[in-house]
């Protein structure tokens, strides 16, 4: 049991709990930070005659508030107090609140977009987060104003004036991200007309550019810039092995657990998009490197995610953390700078080198069809080749 310094004011019954909290949480001894900020959000309550079951995100706000502008190594943020809210619900003194419906607050709206997309729609988390960071602009330009008062003009003048300013790529994800909030809002009964044809699809020309794998050479420095007498590099390693060796997206490697991994058959299970589950055989060398990894560098922890965070709060690797392990290793190799779905690519293409067709290739990659894989195709032209029709009345 970690121990701490009994605090004064209405957060001091539970001064063991919340130490014990931390540790539980993966932060290690003395755990002066977290505790000095709860000590003092606590005779801070006690200053406002507040009791323990009023704290809020309110008074979280006012808190922060109370330390300088120039504080910048102490001052905290209500991101600070997270887990200290957390764990004062799971314990029962502060009631979980619920905030009523509201059509008109962007932070209700967003919870409720994302529960709908988790919960109806069973998307995978990144692609979640990926709608709901697309659709916050056009939220908050449009919620003040009332959304049931929105018509087809105002989504395609939004889709216009946006277009000025992002990628292409950029484009076809707001409208993806778009066509789903407002597919949901006509579901709540946020809008009564359907509005999400009135977004303009994105202009796309389909294979109109090449996968882009890394040569052997890259793949090995990649590899080699993972210090593996460190644990988070042991880590590291056997991420951006599976990922080469098994062509997973960030998703796919971050809802890895403990229990996906059958050892004596050799195969791993991964969740692919809409909730799928598939077994891959399981590379040896993709076997080693989490074995070392699992023996010795990951914490002891009753998580059963398989790739951990490497500081507090412990917890499993989201894909964007996840991805930001291979931004990392690129940059540490001089490759340049860029993201997981690159080392899919590279496994792709390295498969159809070998000689696998492309719906083994499909298979291992988990397309839907085998069009999407046709692209990997264009890389090496013995393999465009199986895919020619003869010319009539020539050779092959």
């Amino acid at each position: 049991m970690a121990r701490a310094t009994t605090m004064e004011g209405p957060l001091g019954p539970w001064t063991s709990g919340i130490a014990d909290e931390l540790g539980r949480l993966g932060y290690r001894p003395p755990m002066a930070r977290q505790i000095w900020l709860a000590r003092r959000l606590s005779r801070f309550m006690d200053q406002q005659k507040l009791k323990a079951h009023e704290l809020s995100a309110e008074v979280v706000e006012e808190f922060c508030r109370t330390f300088p502008e120039k504080s910048r190594g102490s001052r905290p943020t209500s991101k600070s107090f997270v887990w200290l809210v957390a764990y004062l619900e799971r314990v029962g003194v502060v009631a979980v609140k619920t905030p009523p419906p509201s059509q008109d607050h962007p932070d209700q709206l967003v919870d409720r977009f994302r529960r709908y997309l988790l919960t109806e729609r069973s998307l995978a988390k990144d692609t979640v987060v990926q709608y709901v960071r697309v659709t916050l602009p056009f939220l908050n330009e449009y919620a003040d104003r009332g959304l049931d008062k929105l018509v087809a003009g105002d989504v395609t003048r939004f889709m216009t004036r946006a277009c000025q300013s992002i990628s292409a790529r950029g484009v076809e994800r707001l409208a993806t991200g778009l066509r789903a909030f407002l597919g949901f809002a006509l579901v709540e009964g946020i809008i009564a007309k359907p509005l999400a044809s009135a977004v303009p699809s994105a202009a796309r020309w389909s294979g109109a550019s090449l996968p882009r794998g890394l040569a052997p050479g890259q793949v090995a420095a990649l590899l080699a810039s993972c210090d593996q007498s460190q644990a988070t590099g042991r880590r590291d390693y056997a991420i951006l092995v599976t990922l080469v060796r098994l062509g997973l997206r960030a998703a796919e490697v971050a809802g890895l657990r403990l229990d996906d991994i059958d050892w004596r058959a050799g195969e791993i299970v991964i969740r692919g998009k809409g909730g799928t589950e598939e077994r891959l055989p399981l590379p040896p060398d993709v076997g080693r490197a989490i074995v070392a990894y699992l023996r010795h560098a990951r914490p002891e922890r009753p998580e059963r995610e398989l790739f951990l965070r490497a500081a507090a709060p412990l917890r499993g690797l989201t894909p964007d953390g996840l991805s930001e392990v291979v931004r990392a290793a690129s940059e540490r190799a001089g490759l340049g700078s860029f993201g997981s779905h690159r080392l899919r690519h590279t496994a792709g293409t390295d498969m159809l080198r070998a000689g696998a067709t492309l719906s083994e290739v499909a298979q291992v990659l988990r397309h839907r069809s085998v069009a999407t894989t046709a692209i990997y195709a264009k890389v090496d032209h013995l393999a465009l080749r199986q895919l020619a029709m003869p010319w009539p009345g020539g050779d092959r």
